[in-house]
């Protein structure tokens, strides 16, 4: 009898825009997130004892009810009509905005990939803050884009710095999180917002402006989008979300934009997914019509202001001197750069050892990562664990020998 020979294991051929990309730090995000044995801030993951249950649960309810049909049926790639003339009644408190003007996505994250797949071209350059949230530079990145970190302050990216990136390199489009930013927190003032504004206007560059974190605040404070100032809402495609508000599992967003391109959007939209969860729209549309979003906006931005004090107090003994860490007033994340002479990514398997985890902050960078920087996420979690658990990163950290 003739055995057959061993063959090597079959290999699909990968896309030379995905090799290297088995894995990435989004997955990586959710991997630690389901570990029972760590305390995980990686993720910017809700705690899910603050969902509005009963609420979205009676909007299914009712959706199933009365609209059944339609709802499991094919819908069209711009958006259910209800979602969109409530997206544009929430828009108008801001800028002017009507349902015409908005384009439905499966969350945020697919509304950064249809712009990708709307307006780049294998080579164009995207200039982007420095840092900026990962999954963005993977999105534009996989179109072929070169994505190009732009230098940044305490109050977002430099004005004068972003002309002169324009000047230097060209850029397709800029790329900027104004409010609560990922993976920072930070917000641009007013001030910065006219300017960066002003740059933009000038040079002629478009502006994809993401906004999934700007109703959680702290303060009871609110920032109008930089697509709100004059001359803006034309150049301005702007993202929005209810994961952050609503439920990260309902998978919804929508984006603003003005004339031709709002066409391009819904082509693109067709091509990768050909439309949104009916059912999840119609949802949607029946909790903003319905439902406080707002007071219940207020209550969750209460306990995660708790929460964001929290780590606030407890990080900041146990950092070294010279560490510089950012204190949001809103959203999920803080940011903290240890110094020169740290690596966090290096420190991440003794913390996930110590039973606590973070997001190393060298991947939202485009170019040139600082790599004793991380992310840490303090909305999931209970005061009293998240004090806990920074203490054991502090003995990490104390453990770390400067390179």
């Amino acid at each position: 009898m003739t055995v057959p020979e061993p063959t090597a294991p079959f290999r699909f051929p990968v896309a030379a825009r995905y090799a290297g990309m088995e894995s990435s730090p989004l997955k990586d995000i959710f991997a630690l997130a389901a570990r029972e044995d760590v305390v995980s801030f990686a993720g910017g993951i809700p705690d899910p004892d603050l969902f509005a249950l009963d609420e979205v649960a009676a909007c299914y309810d009712w959706v199933l009810s009365h609209q059944g049909h339609r709802a499991l049926q094919y819908g069209v790639s711009e958006g259910e009509l209800e979602l969109r003339e409530q997206a544009a009644r929430r828009l108008s408190r801001d800028i002017p905005t009507d349902a015409s003007q908005i384009r439905v996505t499966s969350g945020s994250q697919e509304g950064l990939f249809v712009v990708a797949q709307a307006l780049l071209e294998p080579g164009d350059a995207v200039l982007v803050e420095s840092p900026t949230y990962l999954a963005a530079v993977q999105a534009f990145s996989v179109h072929g884009a070169r994505m190009i970190g732009v230098e940044t302050d305490d109050d977002g990216v430099i004005a004068e710095a972003l002309e002169e990136a324009i000047r230097t390199h060209h850029p397709r489009m800029v790329y900027l999180i104004p409010t609560f930013q990922n993976p920072t927190g930070r917000t641009m003032p007013l001030a910065r917002r006219q300017a960066v504004a002003e740059v933009l206007r000038r040079t002629g560059v478009p502006l994809v402006e993401d906004d999934p974190y700007g109703a959680l605040s702290f303060t009871g404070g609110t920032w109008a989008p930089i697509a709100a100032l004059p001359g803006m809402g034309e150049r301005t495609i702007l993202l929005n979300s209810m994961s952050k508000l609503m439920s990260p599992g309902v998978r919804i967003g929508w984006m603003r934009a003005e004339g031709p391109v709002l066409d391009t959007l819904a082509v693109a939209k067709a091509a990768i997914s050909m439309q949104s969860s009916v059912v999840d729209q119609l949802t949607v549309a029946r909790y903003l019509a319905t439902a406080d979003l707002d007071g219940h906006v207020a209550q969750v931005s209460a306990v995660y202001r708790e929460r964001r004090d929290a780590m606030a107090r407890a990080i900041a003994p146990v950092l070294p001197e010279g560490a510089h860490v950012t204190r949001p007033e809103g959203g999920m994340f803080l940011w903290a750069a240890l110094g020169e002479g740290y690596d966090a990514q290096v420190m991440l398997a003794e913390a996930v050892a110590a039973g606590v985890a973070y997001l190393p902050g060298w991947s939202f960078f485009a170019d040139h990562p600082d790599r004793s920087t991380m992310r840490l996420s303090f909305v999931t979690h209970t005061p009293a664990v998240i004090e806990e658990a920074v203490g054991r990163l502090g003995e990490v950290i104390a453990a770390h020998p400067r390179a």
